[in-house]
């Protein structure tokens, strides 16, 4: 990946700033998860920016504030960097948006990507109460690996009452890069039936086929 995060701490902050405001401006429109922006990344955003915020007197930094400064960046920089991930791949964001953000892509000239071909095969762990918990993989492959040139599963599900008639009637969508993938639910859904299927999707976005329509009953 081309460098989107600098290492120089001013361009850094500069660099968050915009990505979050323009995150926080569109965020329902980008269709991202409100809950995790707010619960995850503003509180470690707020933290660097305190922690910055006090390094900037020369005349009262010590080795404490700089320890301080360093250990929230680092903090902070792990989750910024997975909202950058799931900004640069969102078909609901432009390139222009990108540019604004400072979001680069890599150059895929000379490397075509193909659509997927396989489908994901996937289980669901119904061991937790309240949680269904998906691992995914790819259907022909030998490994637990994701076919080549596939960014990550569309996974599309719905509690229905009877079996679906097609993948349409699953009406929730979610994407996940890794497996496995976990789907929370009330305590007033308990013992209700949800229906589920996954497929591929690559890093230009084309998608392959869906997986079979799997049950499981909210524990």
């Amino acid at each position: 990946m081309a460098r989107t995060i600098s290492p120089k701490d001013s361009k850094f902050h500069e660099e968050q700033g915009v990505i979050t405001s323009m995150t926080e401006q569109n965020i329902t429109q980008w269709g991202l998860d409100r809950t995790w922006f707010e619960s995850v990344v503003k509180p470690a955003k707020t933290g660097w920016e305190n922690a910055w915020a006090a390094y900037q007197d020369p005349a009262q930094r010590t080795r404490v504030i700089t320890f301080t400064k360093n250990e929230k960046r680092e903090t902070y920089e792990k989750i910024l960097r997975i909202l950058v991930q799931l900004l640069k791949y969102n078909q609901r964001i432009t390139d222009e948006n990108r540019t604004a953000m400072g979001i680069v892509m890599r150059n895929t000239t000379g490397t075509p990507v193909k659509a997927p071909k396989t489908r994901p095969e996937f289980i669901i762990d119904t061991s937790t109460i309240r949680r269904l918990i998906i691992a995914f993989w790819n259907l022909t492959g030998r490994s637990k690996a994701k076919p080549h040139g596939v960014h990550g599963a569309e996974i599309r599900w719905a509690i229905l009452d009877h079996p679906p008639v097609s993948v349409e009637e699953l009406v929730h969508s979610s994407f996940d890069t890794h497996s496995p993938f976990e789907l929370a639910f009330d305590e007033s859904e308990r013992g209700k039936t949800v229906y589920i299927c996954l497929r591929w999707e690559n890093t230009r976005g084309e998608k392959g086929p869906w997986s079979e329509i799997v049950k499981a009953v909210i524990p």
